[in-house]
């Protein structure tokens, strides 16, 4: 993979979907049985890479993910857009380095095979499944015999050898193969999924999966969408066809990486009347705003390459060209400097379109994202799937306020992050902003209720969406050294499932040497795990001789009947190992080591017998070292030593070097913050100065519009210095004993979203990890002039995970104890506020043992909040 799949979700769900084709071979090599499964993913999460490390997987093995090749595999990937096909092709190639351009084959009219190659990914879109087209033409059997019964001789498409479906068909029918079909926007296509229709015309999608005019549906089935629910449900219904574990990308995940965009913007009149003029004005000014903050954002970061943000403008389907002229016209009003032919269209009729005095050309949708000249894109309604365009950061849609699923689809194509990672501290750089000219208050709420409940076009969006928001910024007042007592504040990642210590620290390695941070840190750190492998070796001689004979030989036994008598008797016998036995074994142990340490290790023990200029004897050391680590594999005790002495050296890495490492740019920094994250255990993070964010002013509820108090002393503010906050009862009196207390200076609400300027706390639910964001964080000037910052959260006992929760900041109170004066949590019994000091030893044990929260909060060992 060019492309590491470093975000957990995305290895979590290429690990599941590889084991769901593994069982759906077996089951349809075995037993004939034809199974489905569904890959929910939000838009933004990275599915063309997921998909490019599952084919690489499928089509030559992967040692990670503990799969072998299937070397019959055959992938059909289907859409109902052949522009989208190509944009995932081209994806796929970018992303793979193992998946070479003739491995993915578009199926043009030309196509004549009479079966698919094996390791090959062929690209079909409905039109050329459908009746009239060349690949299919006169080989509806069904229609054939309607029209002349079995005189009519046959029709070929233009003559070919086979037909498309055929072509299918033929493929499915060799033993030798194993079809896999990929359902891209699998939500489309499928038709009415209910068991009353399966007698009903088939849609080509239905074809495909229940088979038809004889032709059998495909053995396995793997549907990709936001929204499965109407793909999963027709698999419900399918004919004899097993349901594999759907794989779910959990959304908060994805959120939390960064590769869609944490703030959904919507900007409405405040008052009524016309003003589509007035929007359209507002619109060019964030787009020129935008634009000024990418280049000096990018100036600042000395990036080579310059986001260049983009207006969407969404137009109703039979649009009046003089109104789009006009709005045309006020962009260029209020932007002179924009050039000339800056404007293009992705209309339906792929000509040139006349918008008043404005000629405006068409463009392909997936060409927009790599055309720079595009700053202004008119649309209706196609983009709104499969579109992928990260640098559209601002839309004005002039729909009726009754249109509101044409905008919210459309916006849930607009939150991918335009670099792939979340930008630190600039929400206005991790936002997409959505002007509303047609609606007022009343009806904008359908818009944010369709986003945050999505619909079956796509998933709710795990982002905040704000109605005319405030921005804030840094409170002019809070001096540098309470900014520095911030940021030094440690915060928590959440831990991955799976995570190898091994891999971590190559990454590292990799990444160090890169920077010129730690010339060679790849070699210094094989040559680490190889003295961790040898003293090993040393410390367990007796058990690795043991499974080292183990690997020599191939032990069974012989069965012996007697006809006459009808016994029979097991003989034991033993054989010597051969090569492929041998190298199976050390292929087990690599996966403990990793396929290269595994590799340099052989090298560095066979260097100590042989020298390589004598070939013969080098190999023959090879050969015995590698019986020796697949020995090593063998010790129970061998992968927990291993994978703590990785960990070991990466900590201590990450520490020794995390200096120069805060001075390289965000893109940098963020690949050495996936590295930290890449560990099943919590790892320390520190906080990142928000240097721009929004916030909501006023909440609509039928109707009405109810307005946010605004509260002094925050850490960031208006420009009139206020904060405008809707917090409950509970916070209310936390933040105002809080700011009654001596040497208080200011507060921070600790964001509820996931990004670097939000405190996170790591805490175990069952067997997974989560992050409990605590509310308040507030900072005080004690009389020698140290700023100490303190962690008081007030705690909701009525939740299913309160005590969970309370664990986890127990256990962080535990661990940085030094770096906060007070981590304190807050919670109401009967009527009144009681704390917990999670800095004593006491009550840290009290809640190990606890079985419930709400008996801590009553206990002698809570006191009473004031």
């Amino acid at each position: 993979m060019k492309f590491t799949l470093k975000r957990s979700y995305q290895t979590d769900a290429a690990r599941d979907t590889l084991s769901n084709l593994k069982k759906a071979r077996k089951y349809w090599h075995g037993e004939a049985d034809k199974t489905a499964f569904s890959l929910t993913a939000v838009t933004g999460a990275g599915k063309t890479v997921m998909a490019a490390a599952v084919f690489e997987a499928l089509f030559h093995g992967d040692d990670e993910f503990d799969f072998d090749a299937d070397p019959g595999a055959v992938v059909i990937w289907f859409s109902d857009d052949p522009a989208l096909n190509e944009q995932t092709r081209f994806r796929l190639m970018e992303a793979s380095d193992r998946l070479s351009h003739t491995d993915l084959v578009p199926v043009e009219n030309t196509f004549s095979r009479d079966k698919f190659q094996a390791k090959k990914i062929y690209f079909i879109n409905t039109g050329k499944l459908s009746k009239n087209s060349l690949l299919t033409r006169g080989f509806d059997q069904e229609e054939v015999e309607t029209r002349a019964g079995a005189q009519l001789l046959e029709l070929r498409p233009d003559s070919r050898s086979y037909t498309i479906w055929e072509t299918i068909q033929n493929t499915i029918e060799d033993p030798d193969l194993t079809l896999y079909l990929v359902l891209d926007e699998a939500h489309r296509g499928i038709g009415n999924p209910t068991a009353a229709d399966r007698n009903a015309k088939n849609t080509i999608v239905q074809r495909l999966i229940n088979g038809a005019n004889g032709v059998p549906g495909v053995p396995v089935v793997w549907g990709i969408s936001a929204t499965v629910e109407r793909f999963n449900a027709a698999m419900e219904v399918a004919v004899n066809r097993t349901i594999l574990p759907n794989v779910l990308v959990d959304s908060a995940k994805v959120q939390e990486s960064g590769l869609i965009k944490d703030t959904i913007l919507i900007d409405i009149p405040d008052e009524a009347g016309d003003f589509d003029t007035v929007l359209v004005r507002r619109a060019t000014d964030k787009l020129k705003a935008s634009t000024s903050a990418w280049a000096e954002y990018a100036k600042h970061q000395e990036e080579s390459h310059t986001v260049v943000p983009l207006m969407v403008l969404q137009v109703p389907n039979k649009p009046d060209p003089n109104d789009i002229g006009r709005a045309l016209d006020t962009i260029y009003q209020q932007w002179p400097e924009l050039p000339s032919g800056s404007v293009a269209h992705v209309l339906a009729d792929h000509i040139a379109q006349q918008f008043g005095n404005h000629n405006v050309p068409y463009i392909s949708p997936e060409l927009v994202q790599d055309r720079a000249w595009v700053r202004v894109l008119i649309a209706k309604d196609a983009i709104s799937t499969g579109w992928d365009c990260p640098r559209a950061e601002v839309m004005v849609s002039f729909r009726a306020a009754t249109d509101y699923t044409h905008i919210t689809q459309l916006l849930g194509r607009l939150v991918r992050s335009p670099l792939a990672r979340r930008i630190p501290g600039n929400e206005r750089l991790n936002a997409v902003e959505c002007l509303l000219p047609n609606f007022k208050k009343k009806t904008v709420g359908d818009v944010v209720k369709a986003l945050m409940k999505g619909d079956d076009t796509m998933q709710p969006s795990t982002g905040r969406i704000l109605v005319n928001p405030v921005e804030v910024k840094p409170n002019p007042a809070a001096s540098a050294a309470v900014w520095e007592v911030f940021e030094a504040l440690p915060s928590q990642t959440q831990p991955q499932r799976g995570a190898k210590p091994a891999k971590r620290l190559t990454a590292l390695a990799h990444e160090l040497a890169s920077d010129d941070i730690l010339p060679g840190a790849g070699k210094l750190a094989h040559a680490d795990m190889h003295k961790a492998l040898d003293k090993f070796q040393e410390s367990e001689k007796v058990k690795i001789e043991a499974k080292r004979k183990a690997v020599m030989t191939v032990d069974g036994k012989t069965i012996v009947a007697d006809l006459k008598g009808k016994n029979k008797s097991f003989d034991d016998f033993w054989e010597d190992a051969d090569m492929a036995v041998i190298e199976d074994a050390y292929r087990r142990a690599a996966r403990i080591f990793t396929p290269d340490i595994s590799r340099t290790y052989a090298e560095f023990l066979a260097y100590k017998v042989a020298a390589p200029d004598e070939p013969d004897e080098f190999e023959e050391s090879i050969i015995e070292s590698r019986v020796s680590i697949a020995a090593l594999g063998l010790v129970m005790e061998a992968q927990g030593y291993f994978d703590a002495e990785a960990d070991k050296l990466a900590t201590a890495w990450l520490a020794k070097y995390g200096n120069e490492i805060k001075k390289l740019t965000d893109d940098r920094k963020e690949a050495y913050r996936q590295i930290v994250e890449m560990s099943s255990e919590p790892q320390d993070l520190e906080l990142v100065k928000p240097e721009t964010k929004f916030e909501p002013t006023k909440v609509i509820e039928n109707d009405k519009e109810t307005e946010f108090p605004t509260y002094k002393n925050h850490l960031l503010c208006d420009e009139n210095g206020n904060y405008p906050a809707n917090l409950n009862s509970w916070e209310i009196a936390v933040a105002e004993t809080e700011s009654k207390r001596k040497g208080f200076s200011f507060w921070y609400r600790n964001p509820q979203q996931p990004g670097q300027s939000s405190l996170g706390i790591a805490y175990l639910d069952g067997d997974q990890y989560k992050i409990v964001r605590p509310d308040f964080i507030f900072f005080s000037t004690l009389e020698d002039g140290k700023v100490v910052g303190d962690i008081v959260d007030p705690h909701g006992l009525y939740l299913n995970d309160a005590l969970p929760k309370l664990r986890g900041l127990a256990l962080f109170a535990e661990a940085h104890s030094v770096a906060y004066r007070r981590i304190e949590s807050v919670a109401e019994v009967k009527g009144k506020l009681r704390a917990l000091n999670l800095k004593r030893e006491d009550v840290r044990n009290a809640i190990a043992i606890a079985k419930d929260a709400a008996s801590l909060f009553v206990g002698r060992l809570a006191s009473d909040y004031e």
